[in-house]
C-alpha cells in the first residue's frame, strides 16, 4: 500500500505536466484553425465584399493571418507539434454559409462572423498568455495579441458604420 501511494505521488507531476502540455497543444491547434479560417474568409471578403471597407478588411486578414500562420507553423515545427491543415468543422460551416451570400447580405454576415471570430481568438490568446506553460506559444500569443485586438477594434468600427448589430 505504501509503495502504491509513493508511486501515485511521484506520478502526479508527470500527469500535471502532460495536462499543461496538452493545453498548449490545444492553443496551437485552435490558433492554427483560426488562422486558416481567417485567410479563407478574407479571400472571400476580397472577392465577394460589397463595400470597400469589407474588401479592405478581408485583404488585411489575408496578409496578417498568413504572416501569423507562418510564424505559428515555424514554432510548432521546432517543437514537434502537428498543426491542422484546415479550419475546424464549425469554421468550415461558417465559410460555406458565406459562400452562398452576395452583396450587402454577404457584408453583414461577414462582419458578424469576424466580430465573433476575433472575440474568440482574443480570448484564446489571453488564456495562453495567462495559463500556458510553453514559452514559445506564450511568446507567440503575446506578440500576436495586439494585432488581433486591433482587428477586433477595426471590425467593430466597420460594424458600427454599417449599422450591423453584433450582439
Amino acid at each position: 500500500m505504501k509503495r502504491q501511494i509513493i508511486w501515485l505521488v511521484a506520478a502526479i507531476p508527470i500527469v500535471a505536466w502532460g495536462a499543461q502540455k496538452s493545453a498548449d497543444q490545444e492553443f496551437f491547434k485552435h490558433a492554427a484553425e483560426g488562422g486558416i479560417a481567417e485567410v479563407e474568409a478574407g479571400n472571400l471578403a476580397q472577392s465577394k465584399g460589397n463595400s470597400e471597407a469589407v474588401k479592405e478588411f478581408g485583404s488585411m486578414m489575408v496578409k496578417d493571418h498568413t504572416d501569423a500562420n507562418a510564424k505559428l507553423k515555424s514554432i510548432a515545427a521546432g517543437e514537434n507539434v502537428d498543426l491542422p491543415s484546415s479550419s475546424s468543422a464549425m469554421q468550415m460551416a461558417s465559410k460555406a454559409k458565406l459562400e452562398v451570400l452576395t452583396g450587402d447580405t454577404f457584408d453583414k454576415a461577414y462582419i458578424k462572423n469576424q466580430v465573433t471570430a476575433h472575440e474568440r481568438t482574443v480570448s484564446l490568446f489571453k488564456k495562453e498568455i495567462a495559463q500556458g506553460t510553453d514559452p514559445q506559444a506564450k511568446a507567440f500569443a503575446k506578440e500576436t495579441l495586439p494585432t488581433l485586438q486591433a482587428h477586433l477594434r477595426k471590425i467593430r468600427d466597420i460594424a458600427a458604420q454599417a449599422g450591423v448589430q453584433t450582439k
